[in-house]
């Protein structure tokens, strides 16, 4: 891959009971410091969110998400961590947590088109 650069990833998860650990992917956060990229893309199954609980309600997943995707952007709207550089915003997002919305470990890869790759990782891994 002649003028690939390297890439971080890490795949977003729903936990809807974390006391069970059992989750499904729901999204993909791709960071290329080297492209100044920082990308997510994310879409809710709402029947594996039916069968794995009842309680979560899809519109506060969502919220949540949304605000994901706000502190990608760099929005003014994503708070103070959205102002953050883009490599803090990226380690902030995937650091490990007990809620109800958590990130896999990151996996490094080489790509020289950032966006195309997120677009591939999210539909091998979420769809």
């Amino acid at each position: 891959m002649q003028n690939s650069q390297t890439f971080e990833y890490a795949i977003i998860r729903v936990v809807p009971r974390v006391e069970r650990e059992e989750f499904f992917n729901v999204g993909v956060i791709l960071f290329s410091k080297r492209n100044k990229f920082l990308g997510i893309k994310y879409d809710i199954n709402k029947d594996k969110l039916k069968a794995f609980s009842t309680d979560v309600e899809l519109e506060m997943l969502e919220d949540y998400l949304n605000a994901w995707k706000l502190i990608c952007d760099g929005d003014p709207h994503g708070g103070k961590i959205g102002t953050f550089e883009l490599s803090d915003r990226f380690r902030w997002l995937t650091a490990c947590r007990s809620t109800i919305i958590q990130s896999s470990k990151t996996h490094p890869g080489l790509s020289n088109d950032p966006q195309k790759t997120l677009d591939e990782i999210f539909v091998n891994y979420v769809l």
